[in-house]
Parts: structure tokens; C-alpha cells; sequence
């Protein structure tokens, strides 16, 4: 069973930075990649980045991220860190760390969620 911990939310003002990590628990080897995601009030969640376990890091972004996000990983910690620098308003969100495994045709394992508020 997989298990997904965030944390690293908060309030911070326009053009502040924050990172958000994203620890893992279970059977790392079936691991095939881990991702951010993002849900604003009233809004559907949207993807933000998301990056593969092993090998060579295969790294996808949403375009309203690029630039201004990296996701990134530490695999002897089963952790993925997002980077996040000159956070806009509309950045404010609930952003949750996924997992997809070699098993899955999509993201079948998710975390609580942590509130990431940004203020003008």
C-alpha cells in the first residue's frame, strides 16, 4: 500500500517562493512516477508537474507553471520536492502529491493535500 505525506503549504505574499515535498511510502520498485497537482475553489484540479522514478527524469509542466516551478526528486528519501518561485495569486491553491505505478494507467495513489495561499 502506498502512502503519500505532503508538506511545505502556506500563506505568502505575490512573488515569494515555496517548496513543497512529498514523502512515500511502500514498494519504491513499482514506483513509475510521481506528480503535483492543484485545485483552485470553484476550479477543476489541473495537473502542475510531474516527473518519473527512475532512470533518466522524464519532467512535464503545465504552462502556467514553466519557468517558474521545478519538480524534483530524492530517491533515497521517496520524496519529490516542487520548487516553487514568483507565486502569482492564482497560484493559490490545494496542491497534492500523486503516484502512478508501473501497474497504473494513470495517477492511482494521492496524498491529503496541502493549501498553498498566495496574497497580492
Amino acid at each position: 500500500q502506498v502512502q503519500l505525506v505532503e508538506s511545505g503549504g502556506g500563506l505568502v505574499q505575490a512573488g515569494d517562493s515555496l517548496r513543497l515535498s512529498c514523502t512515500a511510502s511502500g514498494r519504491a520498485f513499482s514506483w513509475y512516477a510521481l506528480g503535483w497537482f492543484r485545485q483552485a475553489p470553484g476550479k477543476e484540479r489541473e495537473l502542475v508537474a510531474t516527473i518519473t522514478w527512475t532512470g533518466g527524469s522524464n519532467i512535464q509542466y503545465a504552462d502556467s507553471v514553466k519557468r517558474r516551478f521545478t519538480i524534483s526528486r530524492d530517491n533515497a528519501k521517496n520524496t519529490v520536492y516542487l520548487q516553487m518561485n514568483s507565486l502569482k495569486v492564482e497560484d493559490t491553491a490545494v496542491y497534492s502529491c500523486a503516484l502512478r505505478t508501473i501497474y497504473q494507467a494513470s495517477y492511482g495513489y494521492w496524498g491529503q493535500g496541502t493549501q498553498v495561499t498566495v496574497s497580492s
